[in-house]
Formats: C-alpha cells, structure tokens, sequence
C-alpha cells in the first residue's frame, strides 16, 4: 500500500495485488477517451455543415490544434508526474476539460472550437498520460503489456462507443448541442472520481527503483534534456517506438479528420452510417489492446509493432482504393487490428527500457512524439487532400505507415524479455553524455 507518496513496508507490485486501484483507473481512462470520442463524428461534420469551412486544411485545424498541444502537454505531464506526483496532474487535466464540452456546444464561431480543442488537448495530455503512468507504476515488470492493454483498450473502448452514439444522437436531434452532452457528464465524473478515489502511485516507482535496479540496463539520474535525448533520436528502441507512435497517430489523425469527409462524398453516406463506420475502427482497436497487450508480453514487443504497422498500411490503402460501405468497414476493422498490435505494445516497450526514477519522463517524451502526429497528420492530409484530392492524401499516409514499419524492423531491438547484458555499476555524480549498456548487439545510444 502507499500513504500519500510514501511507501509502507507492505507495498507490492502487481495487477493481482493493487487491483482495485488498476481497475478505477481503467474506468477513469474510459471516460479520458469519451472526451475524444464526443469529437469523432461529429466536429468534422460540423466545421463543413455550420460553419461554412470548404479548404480540408481549414477544417482540420481543429485536429492540429489538439495534437499540437497534447504532444506538449504529454511532455510536461511526465515530468510533472516525476516532480510533483500523479494525483496532482490527473486532477488538473479534469479541471481544464470540464469547459471542453460546453464550448463545443455553443461556440459561435470555429476559432471557439479551436479553443476548445487546446483545452481537450491539454486534458488529454495530463489525464491519460497519467493513468498510463500510474498503471505501469502499480503492475511491475511483469505485465506492463496487459496493463497497457487493458488501459488503451478501455480508453478507446470508450471512443468508439461515444462516436457512434453522438453519431445517433446527431442524427436524431442534430449536430449541436444533444451530442455533447456525454463530454459533461464524463467530465464531472471524471473529476469527481479522480479527486475523491485516486490514491497517490509515485511511492511504488520508487519502491520499484530500489526493488528491481538491477534489471534495468539503462542509468538512473539523468536529466530532462538527456532522457530527452535518448527516447527521441539516441537509444535505438525507444526512438523506434517515438517515430512509430508519431505515424500511427497519424493515421488516427487521418481517420479523425479525413474519413468522414471521405465518406460523406465519395458515397454519400449518412451521419449515421458514418458514426458506425467512425465506431469500428477504435472498437476494433479498443478489444483489440484486451488481447495484444497480454500477447506481447509473451511473445515480445519488435515484430507485434512491425506487424502493426504494416496492418494499418494495408488497411489505409484498402480505404482508399475502394467506395463501397462493404469495404471501408473491412477496412476500418482491419485499421484498428493493426493499431491494436502496436499500441499497448509501444508503451509497455518505453517502460521496458526506462529506468524507472525516470520512466514518467520517458513516457511523457515517447508520448510527445507520439500525439504530434495528430497534427502532422492533420496538416499532411489537409495539404494532400486540398492539392491532390481525398483519395491521394490516404494513399500517401499508408505509404507512409509501412515505411514506418520497415524502420522498426531494421532500427529496433527486442525489448522483453530483455538480453541478458552486464549492469554497470553506477557513478556517484550525474552523468552527462551517458554510454548505455545494452540488452543486446543492437541496444546502443548512436
């Protein structure tokens, strides 16, 4: 157990032994996604139809908006979380989205949905990175692939069962202001469970970082800027892991912003039959991660991510070469397959690596890199899709997406069960310019 943010002799790790806890946090991140999924068919809908907005790189602004500053936000919740505890940035992120939905309701003009969009972001940012933290700090070593599964697949569980109900409720009552009213209850709730309920998690990091030191290969004590360093370009797995979750939110970005516009004029669809087809994709994703976290733990986290990725490559392009109903739901499922395979996967491979007086960090630098895309892809598809048409800006993401497989294939090393590998003893200062020992021929800083 932990009393605040210090650990009593009986802490254990484990899902079995801090279940109760695992399990209110897998709720609070299934009302975490609802908050996107009240957007997911509806906002692009809405930028076309009530605000007048023609140019797809006007109407994705509001996806750019989101990503750019949840990336940021990712960023900070790490360290945050590493400084301050859990508890404190959980309930902030529920304080700033608690306005989200209201604005979304009654926004007079897009620049308000813009604004709503920033506050989203830095809710999500500070909320879901931190259930991811606090979950992983609670399970241990052993089956961070199940807790990340289990984690994801509530979150986005819950975006797929909010886009197709704000889908139904759009259809039968309008745009604005019915389908909304989900985001409010799921705020209040969010923040009345977080505040009440939650209990502190950063004392099980720390009893971990004496516990279980030996089993990592990577130093403790490095500084924001050096663990900067190594998850984003220096250490070949977890930059492997940055750039792959960069481009399979992407693709989210893609299917978010692009693929209700797609489908809406190439074959006419409904409101209602694209909220279904706006739902198969993160349901399909959201059962998926129950299954695919377990699995890696088993299996390993490399080739599940190659896998992945390629998936979402043949789904993307299956999307694009087809106009029937039929086919984009065969696509969509196999899109949330493929993103199934790499999502819980990439997390549960950050803390494989992350040593974890600095694992927060990781965390929030894999996830900066990772909600970028959001806005990458928003930009990207706007600009392709203006220029070269709908059809040529999927085209050219799925091109994309497996170039981003081939780069894990060639780049990144197996991360569990780890390389048995010397632990160097460590130094009595800060490192600065650290040499990483490896779990393998292929685990060095470049």
């Amino acid at each position: 157990m932990i009393d605040g943010d210090g650990p009593r002799r009986d802490v254990r790790l484990g899902l079995r032994e801090n279940l109760p806890q695992f399990v209110l946090l897998v709720a609070i991140n299934a009302l975490v996604g609802g908050m996107i999924g009240q957007e997911r068919t509806v906002l692009p809908l809405l930028a076309k139809n009530v605000f007048g907005l023609t140019a797809f790189t006007s109407a994705l602004t509001f996806i750019a908006a989101f990503g750019a500053v949840k990336a940021v936000t990712n960023f900070f919740a790490g360290t945050l979380s590493d400084r301050v505890g859990r508890k404190p940035v959980l309930v902030t992120g529920w304080l700033i989205g608690l306005p989200v939905p209201l604005l979304l309701m009654w926004a007079p003009s897009w620049s308000w949905i813009i604004v709503a969009n920033v506050l989203l972001g830095i809710n999500q940012g500070l909320t879901w990175s931190t259930t991811v933290i606090m979950k992983i700090d609670l399970v241990g070593p052993e089956r961070r692939g199940l807790a990340m599964g289990l984690n994801e697949a509530a979150g986005y569980g819950a975006v797929a069962v909010t886009a197709l109900a704000t889908g139904f409720l759009a259809a039968t009552y309008g745009l604005r202001p019915a389908p909304f009213f989900l985001g409010l209850a799921y705020a209040a709730l969010g923040l009345g469970l977080s505040t009440v309920w939650v209990r502190e998690t950063h004392g099980y990091a720390r009893h971990e970082a004496r516990e279980h030191a030996a089993e990592q290969a990577l130093e403790a004590g490095l500084s924001t800027a050096e663990v900067f360093s190594l998850t984003s370009f220096r250490e070949h797995a977890l930059s492997s892991c940055s750039q792959a979750g960069l481009v399979n939110n992407l693709n989210d970005g893609l299917a978010w912003g692009i693929f209700p516009l797609y489908f809406a004029r190439v074959a006419g669809l409904t409101v209602g039959r694209i909220g279904v087809l706006a739902a198969i994709y993160p349901a399909v994703w959201g059962i998926g991660q129950l299954f695919t976290g377990a699995w890696s733990d088993r299996v390993g986290r490399k080739w599940l991510i190659v896998g992945g990725m390629w998936v979402q490559a043949a789904a993307i392009g299956i999307i694009a070469a087809t106009a029937t109903f039929g086919a984009w739901a065969l696509g969509a499922v196999l899109l949330g397959a493929g993103t199934a395979m790499v999502y819980p996967t990439l997390l549960a491979a950050v803390g494989d690596v992350a040593h974890p007086e600095w694992r927060a960090s990781a965390v929030g630098v894999y996830r900066l890199w990772r909600d970028a895309g959001f806005a990458v892809g928003a930009l990207l598809a706007g600009v392709l899709a203006d220029a070269l048409g709908l059809r040529a800006a999927i085209l050219g993401v799925a091109i994309l997406t497996a170039a981003s497989g081939v780069v894990v294939a060639i780049r990144m090393y197996e991360t569990h069960p780890p390389n048995p590998a010397p632990i160097r003893e460590p130094t009595p200062h800060r490192i600065r310019n650290p040499t990483i020992m490896t779990r393998g021929s292929h685990g060095q800083a470049s």
